[in-house]
């Protein structure tokens, strides 16, 4: 059976809802967090404090930098924003500065200097026998305030994952560190070996502390908090667990074809969180949930790499089907620099590509197992945005008499272009 013979599903819209707790007005939280961190007297006016900013989509980072930056500036310091990502931007000063331009974070928005220098230096090994890195930017400031949202990461589990603690070590710790702690991932694990960093770091007396950040299902900032150098490690551990009660998810525990309109680094640091697609970065088992509790995924298939992204496609490795259009966004040298950092190559290969979204789609189902209902696909714009997403026939009886689950239309077909391309209800 050729792809053009193969029928489509049906798809009905699929409304969830999912806790919705909302900052109002972000930049206000964040200048009062940093009341409480610093009193007056504690930062000593004509000090250069480093802000970090990562290369993850937050909402509202470039007012959130900016708020920090201002309040500084009334202190009489003089702040700046370092851009801390490890390896992305292609491990370079000018890829990670267009990174965060993508966000609004620019020397003319921020009113303040970005120093990008990708140089570092060792701190010596930690006590857990880990090379600590730390930016030279960072090391020649007088202080660094970490900006950074908490959230379940997408490599591994544990009480501490991706938010201060990682912006610490590999975001400061530039490619140099990010290349040492994923050496670790066979060993200690890359979790164990981003603390033990990032308590090295923290005994320079260089942090002063942190802004966490945690948004909710919707890409909404749900809570802004200060968390100070006392106590860090214990406080990022419980603001952890809260980010990971607030995420969205898919309502079906098994999908035959999941389809993503895009993937990118500015949705996860794996291209598609691995918490929502039940997949790991270091290989997969086809079928079987990366995690207790996540979805079993027979195949998926990506439209497209987002603009954010630059070309990024790391974690195109844990997708079967992707489009021409797809590979021709692909920077296959900055994809493989990161891959080959987080010790996952796998992470840098090609799906197989298909003219068009029709045929890819298509092959997908094609080369799934047959049911007599018919397949069990799922359309979503990424797995970032999950409250709005579409799911064909065989998988409505499924969703019933789940909360927080609404089908709200009637099924219809899939309507694509006169190239074969999906006309996607989510542009």
């Amino acid at each position: 059976m050729s792809p053009k013979e193969v029928a489509l599903p049906r798809m009905a819209l699929v409304k969830q809802r999912f806790p919705r707790p909302r900052v109002e007005d972000a930049p206000a939280a964040v200048r009062n967090e940093l009341e409480k961190l610093f009193p007056r007297g504690a930062i000593r006016p004509g000090s250069e404090i480093g802000i970090t900013v990562g290369s993850r989509g937050i909402a509202g980072i470039a007012e959130m930098a900016r708020a920090a930056v201002d309040w500084l500036k009334g202190r009489d310091a003089r702040p700046f924003i370092i851009p801390a990502m490890g390896s992305h931007g292609g491990a370079t000063s000018e890829g990670q500065r267009s990174l965060i331009a993508h966000y609004g974070v620019t020397e003319a928005s921020m009113g303040c200097p970005i120093r990008d220098a990708m140089e570092t230096r060792s701190l010596g090994r930690s006590p857990e026998g880990v090379n600590v890195f730390i930016a030279e930017v960072a090391w020649k400031s007088d202080g660094v305030i970490l900006l950074n949202r908490v959230k379940p990461h997408t490599d591994y589990k544990g009480p501490i994952e991706s938010g201060l603690s990682k912006i610490c070590a590999i975001g400061l710790g530039k490619y140099d560190g990010a290349s040492e702690y994923h050496t670790h991932i066979f060993g200690m694990g890359l979790g164990k070996a981003i603390q033990s960093a990032a308590k090295r770091i923290l005994e320079e007396k260089k942090i002063l502390g942190g802004i966490a950040i945690l948004e909710n299902a919707y890409h909404e900032t749900a809570k802004i908090e200060g968390v100070a150098v006392d106590g860090f490690f214990e406080h990022e551990s419980r603001l952890l667990e809260e980010a990971r009660k607030l995420m969205g998810r898919l309502p079906l525990r098994e999908i035959d074809v999941l389809l993503c309109d895009r993937m990118g680094k500015n949705i996860s640091g794996a291209g598609l969180d691995t918490n929502i697609i039940g997949r790991g970065v270091y290989g997969y088992i086809q079928g079987v949930p990366w995690q207790p509790g996540m979805p079993a995924i027979y195949r998926i298939v990506v439209r497209d790499v987002s603009d954010e992204s630059e070309g990024n496609a790391v974690g195109m490795g844990m997708v079967e089907f992707a489009t021409e259009r797809f590979a021709r966004k692909v920077n296959h040298r900055i994809t493989a620099i990161n891959a080959v950092t987080a010790c996952s190559p796998v992470n840098a290969r090609l799906p197989v590509i298909l003219p068009n979204d029709r045929e890819a789609l298509a092959t997908a189902i094609r080369t799934c197992q047959r049911r007599q209902e018919g397949p069990l696909v799922v359309h979503a714009r990424d797995t970032m945005e999950l409250e709005r997403i579409y799911v064909s026939e065989a998988g409505l009886p499924l969703l019933a008499g789940q909360d927080g689950v609404e089908v709200a239309s009637s099924p219809e077909p899939l309507r694509f272009d006169g190239e074969g391309n999906l006309i996607s209800p989510f542009e």
